[in-house]
């Protein structure tokens, strides 16, 4: 079985995001680049059916600039086996359209029987691209699942939902997005590290792909959100509840 996983380079999951106000995008540069953790519990996913089945093969997919390199080796450190870099200037601040879209072009040459991806990254929150990749390459997408059973030719798994627990299975090849009730990633010992080095990592860039990057969302302005401002304070003296429903009433939340 060939599992593909997808990781992402996100700055600091532990410290505060800052857009750039000059181009609207998140300021990279402000927080150290680590690893998505969501995309560490895909992987771990990955690993475990290598970890049962030593013919597995596991490979990680990135799109990101030259440092997203690092997140690629942390990966193979971990356990994958190769990792495939797409690397392109012109992908710089690329939408979830264009990002499904480049993804699933290098997925189309992959020849994966199961790709594994986090639900949603930690700096974009959109929770949209593993469904738009299984549109474009006509594949079955298990989504936001809390609990998986891969076998050599199917799949099943459990998610929630606002009612409550829903049984899911689909047939190989296809797509499963994975949440944060999945296992925490194991850490790299030092023979991974080591071995790490020696894994093989291609490059693309979209031209080789055959993706138009003209293509895409272009953000206009960007303004600031205003500091919220302090709230009133309401004190009961028997006419709260009115007070309240007033409030509410006004702000159109009821």
């Amino acid at each position: 079985m060939k599992i593909v996983v997808l990781v992402k380079q996100v700055p600091d999951t532990g410290e505060e995001r800052i857009l750039d106000a000059s181009t609207g995008l998140v300021d990279r540069d402000a927080n150290d680049p680590v690893i998505d953790e969501i995309s560490e519990r895909a992987l771990e996913a990955a690993l475990s059916v290598k970890d049962r089945d030593k013919s597995t093969e596991v490979v990680v997919l990135s799109m990101g600039p030259s440092d997203a390199s690092k997140a690629i080796r942390k990966a193979l450190s971990m356990g994958a086996d190769s990792g495939i870099h797409i690397l392109d200037d012109g992908l710089l601040g690329a939408d979830a359209t264009l990002t499904a879209q480049v993804l699933a072009a290098a997925l189309r040459n992959a020849d994966a029987d199961l790709v594994i991806t986090g639900n949603e990254s930690t700096d974009g929150r959109g929770g949209v691209v593993p469904a738009m990749i299984a549109e474009h390459l006509n594949l079955p997408l298990m989504g936001s699942l809390t609990t998986v059973n891969i076998g050599s030719a199917s799949i099943s798994g459990q998610r929630r939902n606002d009612e409550g627990t829903q049984d899911v299975s689909a047939d190989l090849p296809a797509i499963i997005s994975v949440t944060e009730g999945f296992a925490e990633a194991r850490f790299p010992n030092f023979k991974g590290i080591m071995g790490a080095k020696r894994k093989p990592v291609s490059t693309l860039a979209a031209a080789e792909l055959g993706v138009n990057i003209a293509a895409r969302t272009k953000i206009s302005s960007v303004e600031t959100r205003a500091p919220r401002s302090a709230g009133s304070t309401i004190i009961d003296e028997g006419q709260a509840a009115a007070q309240l429903v007033d409030f509410l009433t006004t702000n159109r939340l009821i």
